[in-house]
């Protein structure tokens, strides 16, 4: 005879492995400042190829202008500026990329968590059947 609870339970679990489980395995197997600070490098990495990209871009885009007002003070002036920019870039998005990713493992985890009360339940109505 079929429990409507065990049904029940066993498809809450099977859509939970088919939606989220899959994902939600890998990031719960890491540790969350671990899993944070990966992602973190890797947005660190991802914006110093973006911003020299752009820069790239800009100072080849204005070189006419920039070499006909040449001088020491100007190019260190705007070395600063690339400089500050740069370092403001990065703060901001590895930032925000580390508060996301905690946030992302934080409700991975509680899911799992969630995924393994409700396994542990299913047993338990299986052992009360064997009884």
């Amino acid at each position: 005879m079929l429990d409507e609870r065990k049904v029940k339970l066993m498809t809450e679990l099977a859509l939970y492995e088919e939606t989220h489980g899959k994902e939600d395995f890998k990031i719960s197997s890491y540790y969350r400042k671990d899993y944070a600070s990966l992602h973190v490098i890797c947005a660190f990495l991802c914006v110093t190829v973006g911003y020299v990209c752009i820069v790239a871009l800009a100072l080849l885009a204005g070189m006419d202008n920039l070499m006909e007002g040449m001088s020491n003070g100007l190019i260190i002036f705007l070395a600063l500026i690339i400089l500050a920019g740069y370092v403001g870039v990065v703060i901001v998005y590895c930032g925000l990329a580390s508060h996301i990713f905690n946030e992302k493992h934080k409700k991975a985890r509680k899911r799992v968590k969630q995924y393994n009360h409700n396994l542990i339940q299913l047993l338990k109505m299986y052992e009360k059947e064997k009884r």
